[in-house]
């Protein structure tokens, strides 16, 4: 065998197992378990930064499709509230998508870090309780005075997930919850249709203009797919504040070491 084809057995190897560890860390987290995807594949599959972009938005989007459909099935998600989040959000990831284009990897990924301070300090924090600001006295939604809130939020987290390959989940359920009264579970549910359609708009924008491994992507999203269900299972039975405290520890070193990196070997970046 070529040197070649081992190295690249070697980065299918490694996106298994690094895929593994994000399912494990999605089943048992849910909204935000995917912000570790593309660390695990920069520094430990060893892709570039632009390459595990578009990487990470396809386990977001294969992760949400698996996550969405018992859900679906129990009717919780609110497809008028999903479209018009995933209306502003879809066409706003292809400027996110431009943007990453145009900054330097150091930069984004100093950037990526904050993003994954923010998160951390998000799940430290615990739960956001849902305020219902724009319900009606009836349980409806009052679009009139929201929608403007409701597609400046959708058109944010669509430029996040084209800029930094990540699903905005941690920022879409409190969203729903606090912007839109919508309850925990309707939150969580309704939140994975419109990290779908973002995903799969940034997976769009970024494809064709980026080169990279297909064997890579699917063995990653398979292994992150198949742990996810089976983890979630095992959420059930492990303390969740507990388990997102520990995750929000991690994520805050990742993002050290992120910054540390790029500040000090930018070279290392590949």
């Amino acid at each position: 065998m070529s040197s070649a084809g081992m190295e690249t057995g070697d980065h299918v190897i490694l996106a298994g197992i690094f895929g593994a560890i994000i399912g494990l860390a999605m089943g048992l987290l849910g909204a935000g378990g995917s912000i570790l995807a593309i660390p695990a594949l920069v520094y430990g599959v060893g892709q570039p930064f632009q390459v595990a972009i578009p990487t990470s938005l396809a386990v977001v989007a294969i992760s949400s499709l698996g996550g969405l459909l018992p859900r679906q099935r129990r009717a919780q998600v609110q497809w008028r509230v999903a479209l018009v989040f995933g209306a502003a959000g879809a066409p706003a990831t292809f400027a996110g998508a431009a943007l990453a284009r145009l900054i330097p990897q150091r930069w984004l990924l100093l950037s990526f870090a904050a993003l994954m301070v923010v998160v951390a300090v998000r799940m430290l924090r615990g739960r956001d309780e849902g305020g219902g600001a724009c319900r009606t006295g009836e349980g409806g939604i009052n679009w009139r005075s929201c929608l403007p809130k409701a597609v400046a939020t959708g058109a944010g987290v669509g430029v996040l997930t084209g800029l930094f390959g990540v699903g905005g989940g941690f920022v879409i359920v409190p969203a729903l919850s606090l912007l839109l009264g919508l309850e925990a579970q309707q939150a969580v549910a309704t939140s994975l249709i419109i990290v779908l359609l973002n995903s799969v708009a940034g997976f769009s924008a970024h494809a064709g203009t980026t080169h990279f491994n297909y064997a890579v992507l699917l063995v990653f999203a398979a292994a992150a797919l198949v742990v996810s269900i089976l983890a979630a299972r095992l959420a059930t039975r492990l303390p969740s504040k507990t388990v997102k405290q520990w995750f929000a520890y991690v994520v805050l070193a990742v993002a050290a070491g992120i910054a540390t990196t790029a500040l000090l070997n930018p070279a290392a970046l590949g």
